[in-house]
């Protein structure tokens, strides 16, 4: 019995996510249409150092269902400030634009308010 407390206060503290305010992670959704994305990939994929080193800590890329080049881009940033410096670059626009990026992409900052994650258990 105790063993299985001590188990479970660990893995409490091991998945412990709440951050203090100036700990908040800010999320970046972005979205625009592509005119190839094996090509536009590429392109993203040459980036990735440069992107970690202006505050990228995480991405995902989600493409539309019924449109491989519709894209849907969630990123966690180290701050609000440098994920705006990032996005208002003239480096990252050169980049969109050689990547192939049509017209102006809509950006979102945010910060999360609330997550639930179901599992087969519930």
């Amino acid at each position: 019995m105790i063993r299985a407390l001590a188990f479970f206060l660990r893995l409490g503290q091991r998945f412990h996510c709440e951050r203090s305010a100036p700990d908040i992670m800010i999320y970046v959704l972005i979205h625009h249409e592509v005119a190839d994305y094996t090509a536009w990939k590429a392109v993203f994929d040459s980036a990735f150092d440069w992107r970690r080193k202006n505050g990228e800590c995480s991405y995902r890329i989600f493409r539309g269902a019924g449109n491989v080049n519709d894209l849907t881009l969630f990123f966690e940033w180290e701050s609000l400030e440098k994920a705006r410096a990032f996005i208002a670059s003239e480096e990252l626009k050169a980049k969109m634009a050689s990547a192939g990026v049509k017209g102006p992409p809509r950006v979102d900052f945010l910060t999360e308010v609330h997550s639930v994650r179901r599992s087969a258990a519930d």
